[in-house]
């Protein structure tokens, strides 16, 4: 009996670690320092107790451009409570990055990032790839590739609800 009751105790305790279980591990989202591309340095501690969705993106790729559109209309739909934060792993195509942002109309912070700055998030292996973080500033969401505006919007929602 003692051993099958040590058994589920662990069962227990690895499923919670591994879950999406309130008890399970939460990861902080890594603090940096990057420039926009207005040559501003912004911080990830600037947005402090605002729900972020940060965008891994570029220029060259064609699931970053089409899920742009959502990114503005989410940024104007929760102004107030959400900052999107786009970092650009644009490298060669750096100079495109101004005019790509107009063209688009763009209505979100864009920063430059690179390897070190994919790196702090865990690495990103495809772009896009996105991370909703709460208001006390940890990571409650990733998803690699394009994703639909309803699911950011869902996610966005039930932390605004906290």
């Amino acid at each position: 009996m003692k051993n099958i009751l040590a058994s589920f105790t662990l069962f227990v305790l690895v499923m919670l670690m591994f879950s999406d279980s309130p008890f399970a591990q939460v990861k902080k989202a890594p603090e940096f320092s990057l420039k926009s591309v207005e040559g501003k340095t912004v911080k990830l501690s600037d947005y402090k107790n605002k729900v972020v969705l940060i965008d891994f993106w570029a220029t060259w790729c064609p699931p970053c451009r089409k899920g742009i559109p959502d990114l503005i209309e989410l940024q104007k739909e929760y102004k107030n409570d959400l900052v999107v934060l786009g970092i650009s792993v644009d490298s060669d195509t750096k100079p495109d990055v101004p005019g790509f942002i107009k063209n688009y109309g763009i209505n979100y912070t864009v920063v430059y990032g690179d390897q070190a700055t994919a790196k702090l998030f865990g690495g990103v292996s495809g772009i896009p790839t996105s991370f909703l973080i709460d208001q006390k500033g940890n990571i409650v969401d990733k998803h690699v590739g394009l994703v639909p505006k309803k699911t950011l919007a869902n996610g966005i929602k039930d932390l605004l609800k906290k």
